[in-house]
């Protein structure tokens, strides 16, 4: 058989297989692609009970794991529930790659079993049903990871993180889907195909956790892990409406989780929650912590759950902070309905008694520069491995129309995809090195310097900015994200509409003309609203 028709007999295969794993009786009959906004259709396609629809809509997980911790609902008709959401979701969204019904709730039952046997949780996230990204390895699963090369690749083990999960007491019920390479702010992949936003599936629910973000915003998981190296967790929580943490580097456990770009230690991709809630995003960060995961990351800090610091101890106990707007970034102005809920929030933390002050940016495109060129250190060398293995050909751009690259052709990285293969010296990576250490003491430095400014007496408590400069846009366009993202995604507002008359919206550069027009775009209304 020819290399192409060998990778594409190999995908469409596996796809017949994953659709093979759901029960019949979760099939419903999809709407007409017409049709954009699917969110209410696990409530009125008749798959979900009354009681299931009251467990898949308990947003706090505070209240969800209270249930469970108590008996109230089981584990198994908790993550029943959710995995009938999570499969109908699937069918709109295109949001899974491994389907283990069986496996899933024989775990619910086995921690159900403990309880009754015992009357003691098994620990914090007892019983919880919860989402992982395609990259966290379970044993006897494959981790295809986007390439169809991985077709077929079964783990012998379980990441860390998915230790520590079942310790905790949780149930790992699905995984989601990814891009092809990982870095792409969109979800496309030729195994399992291409995942659309629930709130208008003319758009993208982002990247490189897009799978997580359109299954968690469709209350398909009350929470999921991803991952996130350049605002893979960041972007798809604004898009799709969720909560997110992108925690420091070192904190929570990678451990034996596959990557793309493996032993690319330059810059580090971290693990992060994802959920509709606030208070399961501190559940889970917590909960790992306290499992003290030094003891079998070797890379992850020692370093505690600290109730004082999260208490804001040495930030005036978070009364009377100061907190520094960014309001763009020197190149793009984020659009006017992320700027409409900019100015609701510091209208917000006026009114608390805090005070808000102009971040004035620091050698942003320098940064950028920097982690461009690290990304590109191998142009594409590991990409195009891993491609080659199977024949299938390398993704250049997220859209389903064009066969341009989607980044200008003049960035590194994109070179780096589209040029013939060379590599950056041993010398010239450890200059980037070099020139990293340097942009993160001048930064530092910038931030220490706005204790003049505060009048607190101390720097700036927090920098507020959004995490992307639009809301979500139609596959293929998602090139643009900001220079430096927050790393903390407290949640996207959903608007009631975009006010495309209230504002106006000056262009400043080519850019910034760009991105008005995917603004401008007929149908961009009652989605969310991407916030710091």
């Amino acid at each position: 058989m020819p290399p192409q028709q060998h990778w594409q007999a190999l995908c469409a295969e596996r796809k017949a297989k994953q659709f093979q794993s759901i029960p019949k009786e979760w099939i419903i009959q999809t709407p007409p692609d017409e049709q954009r906004n699917v969110q209410n259709i696990p409530e009125t396609c008749g798959i979900l009970t009354a009681h299931e629809i009251e467990i898949t809509n308990t947003v706090d997980i505070d209240v969800l794991l209270g249930k469970l911790a108590t008996g109230v609902w089981t584990s198994a008709a908790v993550t029943l529930a959710f995995y009938k959401r999570a499969i109908i979701a699937q069918q709109l969204t295109n949001c899974l790659t491994e389907i283990f019904v069986e496996r899933a709730l024989a775990r619910a039952k086995e921690v159900d079993d403990h309880l009754k046997a015992t009357g003691k949780v098994i620990g914090p996230l007892h019983g919880l049903p919860i989402s992982l990204k395609d990259q966290f390895c379970m044993k006897g699963l494959e981790t295809i990871m986007g390439y169809a090369a991985w077709i077929g690749k079964y783990s012998e083990y379980d990441s860390v993180l998915v230790e520590i999960l079942y310790e905790l007491g949780a149930v790992p019920f699905v995984r989601t889907n990814v891009p092809q390479t990982l870095m792409w702010g969109e979800t496309y992949n030729h195994v399992f195909g291409r995942t659309t936003n629930p709130y208008n599936r003319y758009m993208t629910p982002g990247g490189s956790s897009g799978g997580e973000g359109a299954l968690v915003a469709m209350h398909g998981s009350p929470l999921g892990v991803g991952t996130d190296i350049g605002g893979s967790v960041r972007i798809p929580s604004a898009f799709c409406g969720l909560y997110t943490l992108r925690p420091s580097y070192e904190r929570l456990p990678y451990c034996n989780a596959v990557n793309a770009q493996e032993g690319q230690e330059s810059i580090s991709s971290v693990l992060g929650p994802m959920a509709s809630s606030l208070s399961a995003v501190k559940r889970f960060t917590k909960a790992v912590i306290d499992a003290k995961p030094w003891k079998r990351d070797p890379l992850v800090v020692r370093k505690p759950w600290n109730a004082e610091e999260y208490a804001l101890e040495d930030h005036g106990h978070g009364v009377g902070m100061c907190f520094a707007f960014m309001w763009d970034n020197d190149f793009v102005k984020p659009h006017p309905p992320l700027r409409r809920a900019m100015d609701m929030l510091k209208k917000a933390l006026e009114t608390a008694g805090h005070t808000v002050i102009v971040w004035e940016n620091h050698r942003h495109l320098d940064i950028y520069k920097n982690v461009e060129n690290i990304f590109a250190a191998d142009n594409g060398h590991d990409y195009r491995t891993e491609c080659e293995k199977s024949g299938e050909p390398f993704i250049q751009t997220m859209s389903p129309t064009e066969n341009a690259h989607e980044y200008a052709l003049d960035m590194p990285f994109a070179k780096s995809l589209i040029e013939e293969p060379s590599h950056l010296s041993a010398y010239d990576l450890w200059q980037l090195h070099k020139e990293k250490r340097a942009l993160r003491k001048s930064h530092l430095d910038h931030w220490e310097s706005t204790a003049a400014k505060t009048g607190t007496g101390r720097p700036v408590d927090a920098i507020i900015s959004p995490a992307v400069p639009y809301t979500a846009c139609p596959h293929g366009l998602n090139s643009y994200v900001s220079l430096i993202p927050p790393p903390i995604h407290l949640q996207s507002w959903q608007l009631s509409h975009c006010d495309r008359t209230k504002r106006k919206y000056e262009a400043s550069a080519d850019t910034e003309t760009e991105e008005r027009k995917r603004w401008e775009r007929p149908g961009t209304a009652e989605w969310p609203v991407g916030g710091p």
